[in-house]
């Protein structure tokens, strides 16, 4: 299936927004966009990759204003909402990196992507994921136009439903020498920050319609559940929110501070009672071990100055997420963060998955010719958060994987937040639940399963 021109004329604005391609399309047998090798462009960027952020483009709604799902499903909204409602349950799916830098992992993302189509039509009316919340890294290596149609658009072409995003560094890394009009982030907003419901040139022949979320951050709320989603910027390391960061004053606004104030505000003011997730790209946990002995940790560390300023504003507006979802590290990650807050133990899990097809990293690498000594599952590392602001108590690995792909399911009802990690075979669409988190919304505490 050729993709057209991201040169041709703009496409016309469509009454109602589209989702899946009616009928099933087959699957590709590779590119149609020549993706050769970025590494000698990588090398000319040298270390720009952990130095170079980018500007936070302003939502087009207020701090205080959210995105409905409803608004996503156009004409149709309400009826769908109608739905979640009597079933009394949302369900939807989570995960982050899913784009193929090469014709080599292609085949591993189209297994992922096609698990979570399929998840969807496969499942009882009621328990249909009523969205897709991506967790940045959406194109890579650096959010080119004439790529999205290979690695977003085709692999995702019969998902049926809304797919919303936050992007990731690879989605907002400039490239020295890039026209503005080529930026990567005006090529993620529009595609999933569009005014209109219009198919974009990098849809080509394909017909879902771009998203309307209205920025790069943005909170999404739906029956049961909101989702604050910050963009985390265009550094390899560490994510970064705003300027706020007491050892490296980034250049950037502190906009993103203000809208999770807002946000926060906005909960506590509206008694929202549902499940509050915040979603970045970089995560606020990834693992290493312990002192020098256990060799290296995987190819992201931790963003911890970015949680600190999370938990600042956390604990001044006496609100605090049930959990938060990140990607970024090529992995499955749960950790559980036993935490006192507003005089009370809660219960947080941190999760990251980013192992949506483009790649799975080891846990632990091995180093200068020593085996790399992994953790065992419930593993104690409390020494991995100094952000010095929450009083935690407890951080543990809960439980891991760095062989497999995967995505989240995640379901919510009035009284349950439950976060499941399905893991996609390497060789099939075979695919299995791995992990489950389940955290009673009223006091954020975890319950068994």
């Amino acid at each position: 299936m050729a993709r057209t021109s991201s040169t041709r004329l703009p496409q016309p604005v469509f009454h109602e927004p589209i989702f899946g391609e009616d009928g099933s399309l087959p699957d590709p047998t590779g590119f149609s966009t020549t993706h050769g090798s970025d590494t000698a462009l990588y090398k000319q960027i040298g270390d720009l990759a952990t130095k170079d952020v980018v500007a936070i483009p302003k939502s087009r709604i207020a701090n205080d204003k959210t995105f409905n799902l409803a608004e996503a499903y156009g004409s149709h909204g309400a009826e769908i909402v109608k739905k979640i409602t009597a079933a009394k349950h949302i369900v939807f799916h989570s995960l982050g990196d899913s784009g193929a830098s090469n014709s080599g992992k292609y085949p591993k993302e189209l297994r992922v992507a096609d698990q979570v189509t399929l998840d969807t039509a496969s499942a009882a009316e009621g328990d249909r994921a009523a969205f897709l919340y991506h967790l940045g890294d959406v194109v890579y290596n650096f959010g080119e136009a004439r790529y999205y149609y290979d690695q977003f658009y085709e692999p995702f072409r019969n998902y049926p439903a809304p797919i919303f995003a936050i992007p990731g560094n690879h989605d907002s890394f400039v490239v020295p020498g890039t026209k503005p009009a080529d930026a990567p982030l005006i090529t993620f907003q529009r595609n999933f920050c569009a005014k209109d419901t219009i198919i974009t040139p990098e849809a080509g022949s394909l017909h879902r319609t771009a998203m309307t979320q209205p920025g790069v951050y943005f909170t999404l709320d739906a029956p049961f559940v909101r989702i604050i989603g910050l963009f985390s910027n265009a550094l390899e390391d560490p994510g970064v929110i705003s300027s706020l960061d007491k050892k490296r004053k980034w250049p950037v606004s502190n906009i993103q501070i203000d809208f999770l104030r807002a946000q926060l505000k906005l909960v506590k003011q509206q008694k929202f009672a549902g499940a509050l997730l915040l979603a970045t790209h970089h995560p606020a946990y990834s693992y290493s071990p312990a002192g020098k002995d256990g060799g290296a940790g995987g190819n992201h560390g931790c963003s911890i100055a970015m949680l600190q300023q999370i938990d600042t504003v956390c604990h001044e507006e006496g609100v605090y997420p049930h959990a938060f979802l990140s990607g970024h590290a090529h992995n499955y990650q749960r950790y559980t963060r036993i935490m006192d807050f507003g005089g009370k133990e809660i219960d947080v899990p941190f999760i990251v998955c980013g192992d949506g097809g483009h790649n799975v990293n080891s846990l632990v690498r091995a180093q200068r010719g020593k085996v790399a000594q992994e953790p065992n599952a419930g593993a104690d590392v409390g020494y991995l958060d100094t952000s010095g602001v929450a009083k935690v108590k407890h951080l543990f690995l809960a439980k891991f994987d760095d062989h497999n792909y995967g995505y989240l399911r995640i379901y919510v009802d009035k009284d349950y937040l439950k976060i499941g990690f399905h893991q996609v075979g390497a060789q099939s669409l075979a695919q299995s639940r791995y992990d489950m988190v389940t955290v009673r919304l009223a006091d954020h505490h975890m319950v068994a399963n």
